[in-house]
Order: C-alpha cells, then structure tokens, then sequence
C-alpha cells in the first residue's frame, strides 16, 4: 500500500511506522523487515557477512555485487533482472557488515528507495540496541554469579575469600563482623524482577542472590539495620510474597543464619504482614551443662580430628548444610554436584560410625556441630571442658526435661494423638508410608498429623533442619526415642549412650 505524503508538511506516516519500531515494545529485527517488505510491496531479507539469513526472506543474490557491499566496497548496489528490481544496502554495526536485500516487481522510485534507505538506519540502530542488551544481560549474569559464590563462600565459613571476592566490586560490603540474612520469597516467574527490586530497595549495599536450590527464593546478606524495614515495605508492595529473616550472626555463621530465615519463612506465611524474624526460643543446648556439652561435642566428633585441617573443615561444612538441607539443594548452594555433597557425608557418617538415615542421629550430630560453632564464637562455654559426658546425662537434667515436657505437651490438646503420630514418623526417618504401617493409617493421615503439630510446635517438620532436630531431642529428652550409638561409645569412650 502506497503511504502519501501529508498535507501539512509533517512526517510521512511510512516514517512515523517506521519510527515505531524504535520503541522499546517495538525492537525487532523479522518485524522490521516484515514492514519493509509490505510497504514497498516486495520481498526483503537482512543476512549476515556469511550469507546467513538474519531477518525475512533469502534472496538469490549475484555473488560479486553481494561480496562487494559485504566487503564494504559497496554501500549499496542497484540492478534488474527476470522481471525483478532489486536493491541491496549496506547495513553496518560495531566493524560487522550486513546485507539488506529488497526486491520488487516494479522499479524503485524516490519514495520506496526513501524508505529502503531509512529501514536500514534503523536496522542499524536496533543492532546496536540488540548487542547493548546482550552485553547487559552478559554483565548482569556474571555479576549475579559472583554473587552467588560470595554466598557459597560464606556458606562454608571461609570468610576471608568471601570479603576478598566481593571487595573488588563492592567495597566495604562485608567489612562488618555480623550481619542477618533474609529470605524473600515469591513465585518462581517473578524472582528475577524481586531480586532486582531487592537490589534497588537495598542499594546494593547488601549481598542479594537468586537461591540456587529454591527457585522462588532470594537471599539477602546485609549488615545493615536499615535492611530490616526496606525488605518488609517491599514485601507489603507485593501480593503472595513473604520475608523470613534470622537474628544477627557473625559472617562465618551464615549458614546457620540462611536456616534461621528459612525457619522464619514458615511462620512468615501465616502473618497478616507477610514477615517474620526468627525467635531466639529457648535452646536445649543452652540447658545443659556448658563445659559438658563441649566436652561431650569434642569427644563425639574426634574421630574426625586425624584429618588435615582443610579436609575435616570441608567435610564439617558439608555436613553442617547437608543436615538442614536435601543433598541436591546443599549440591546447589555449595556449587559441587550432589555426588560430592553424598560422598562427604557418607565419610563422616562412616568416621563417626553412624547412619544419617536415622533422624535421631542427624539431631545429635547436628547439635555437637553446632555446640562447636558456638564456642568458636565465643559463647558460653568456653573455658576449661569437663569430662566428656554422655548425652543421656547431657539430656536428663531437669531443666532440659522441663522445656522437652513443654514442647511436646503442646501436641497432647489434639484429640488425634499427634505426639503418637510424630513420634513413629520420627522413629522411621519421616517416611509417611512406613508410619502409616506402624500405626494402622493411611500415609495421607499421617503427613496431615505432621503439617498440623507445625503451627502448635512452631517448628518446620517435613524438611529437615534445626526445627526437626529440636523435636527430635524433646523426643530423646523424654525416652521416647531410643538414643543412637556412634563409634566414640562402641570404642569405650564416654560418648552418646544407648537406648535406656
């Protein structure tokens, strides 16, 4: 269709359909040389130097006329034949040359070559928009993945690489000894954009990372306080999005502060504002007796002390993570394949000679792990150790009694008997079906009755993780689980002791 000229001396509407190709909803290349086809009633098509087609249609193009505009010899070549009248125009962006080819059965005039030679200033232009946007996402991309291993150096309490990494793009990041992590989480669709928002609501002058293992998670590492409020506004903004948030621990405790979030999470989806920050709730461990705690800790984990520094440090973070998360998803955050993740693991638990099937066992490993973190930090506890004790004596003191009496009491105002419940679920490494055979249920009771104590107990249960391990320890606390035996007990040292 012919476009005339307006009356009043403006643009021709040809230029002003062109022009709008330049707008960001509108930067298309096939679109663009779809235009120019329909407008000058022909056939075009955009191609590279090497002949491949960019854009259109692939002409039947006379090999010298089209080498001497791809050489840059020619800006443009003119010529009739069979019937057709073709013109080819020189398009040329950042040293590399392409060839637009239009062809026509009518000859060109002034109009239709007009438009030919304005299509390709703006193939030109949406060239370099295109490359400027490639290199965007590239930068976007790399920086995103620094990021990442920042999170993951972290999360292995290598601190120094962590602060070395990050200080060449953001100065003084993780200067601060401590900070909080928060978990802001959407649909897995809207990540991107959150992550980004997050970028922007925090300044960057926090450590946001699109979480490896759960896809509508972000993570955020700030030392700031003014975090907090920026991430919380944030979420009120956004329907079904929620912000779990730990209390503020050391950088090498940031692993433990990533579970805390993770913790809060849970409660967060149940808050009118979406939020939530992780409780400082009563500890067992800090019940116990702090010197035999440690010393019972170091007695259970020595067999490990024979390793070289540097691999029982890998195997104890491996483990640390691998004990609150799947081995696909601690995979993932450490940036190794879950082959690893499964073969460190399986080391440990052959060193201590126990069986990281049994919740039970996980529960008491995971908390003389994480009796050495805290004494590393500096807690309570770290003066002289007494003689290593054994975790019945560790488990039966009364205040430790008092607090697994309370929690576990909670569960008993349920006329379904969830306590009863939960404690087979336990007792068989959380599997719903063989719980459902041990009670005489259907398997979808029993993942009911465990969904229903979360709320009363106010810990995640079906995913492993400190939540779990507390309930477990109520459990061993009480005698309602029989406790496991590791290799510190069988070599007649005074370790974890038997059922009883």
């Amino acid at each position: 269709m012919a476009h005339p000229a307006p009356a009043g001396g403006g643009a021709p509407a040809w230029e002003r359909e062109l022009l709008e190709h330049l707008r960001p909803a509108g930067r298309d290349l096939r679109r663009v040389v779809d235009w120019l086809a329909g407008t000058v009633r022909g056939v075009a098509g955009l191609q590279d130097a090497d002949g491949t087609l960019l854009a259109g249609t692939l002409l039947p193009l006379e090999k010298g006329v089209a080498t001497g505009i791809t050489s840059g010899r020619l800006a443009s070549a003119a010529w009739e034949g069979e019937g057709r009248h073709l013109r080819l125009v020189k398009v040329e962006h950042a040293g590399r040359i392409h060839l637009l080819a239009v062809s026509r059965p009518a000859p060109f005039d002034r109009h239709t070559s007009d438009v030919v030679t304005h299509t390709a200033q703006v193939i030109e232009l949406l060239l370099a928009a295109r490359e400027s946007t490639a290199a965007g996402q590239r930068l976007r991309r790399a920086t995103a993945d620094l990021r990442l291993a920042i999170l993951q150096l972290l999360m292995v309490e290598d601190t120094v690489a962590a602060r070395r990494v990050a200080a060449g793009l953001w100065p003084g990041l993780l200067d601060a000894d401590r900070a909080c992590v928060y978990v802001v989480e959407s649909d897995a669709e809207r990540r991107d954009r959150l992550a980004e928002e997050c970028l922007d609501t925090t300044e960057e002058e926090a450590l946001v990372v699109r979480c490896p293992a759960m896809d509508g998670h972000v993570i955020v590492v700030s030392p700031r306080e003014a975090t907090a409020p920026a991430l919380r506004s944030l979420v009120r903004r956004h329907p079904g999005t929620y912000l779990g948030g730990s209390v503020w621990q050391s950088l090498a405790r940031t692993a433990t502060a990533y579970g805390q979030a993770v913790s809060a999470l849970a409660v967060a989806r149940f808050r009118p504002d979406k939020t939530a920050v992780y409780a400082e709730r009563t500890r067992p461990e800090r019940l116990m007796d702090p010197a035999a705690l440690r010393g019972w800790s170091a007695a259970l984990l020595r067999p490990l002390d024979a390793l070289p520094h540097h691999t029982r440090a890998e195997l104890l973070a491996t483990t640390r993570l691998g004990l609150e998360f799947t081995a696909v998803n601690t995979a993932k955050i450490l940036g190794v394949s879950r082959n690893t993740v499964r073969a460190r693991m399986e080391r440990v638990e052959s060193m201590l000679g126990t069986d990281f099937d049994d919740i039970a066992a996980r529960a008491v490993v995971h908390l003389a792990l994480h009796t050495q973190i805290n004494l590393q930090d500096g807690r309570p506890g770290t003066g002289p150790s007494a003689a290593p004790g054994r975790l019945a004596d560790l488990l039966a003191g009364p205040a430790v009694r008092t607090w697994a009496e309370g929690l576990l009491g909670r569960l008993d105002e349920d006329t379904r008997n969830l306590r009863r419940t939960l404690r087979a679920w336990i007792a068989v490494g959380g599997n719903a079906e063989r719980a459902a055979q041990t009670l005489g249920v259907h398997a979808q009771t029993v993942r009911e009755h465990v969904r229903s104590a979360e709320p009363v107990l106010e810990r995640r249960l079906p995913a492993f993780g400190t939540d779990l391990y507390e309930v477990v320890l109520a459990h061993l606390a009480l005698g309602d689980l029989p406790r496991p035996v590791f290799a510190a007990e069988r070599a007649g040292e005074p370790g974890p002791s038997p059922a009883g």
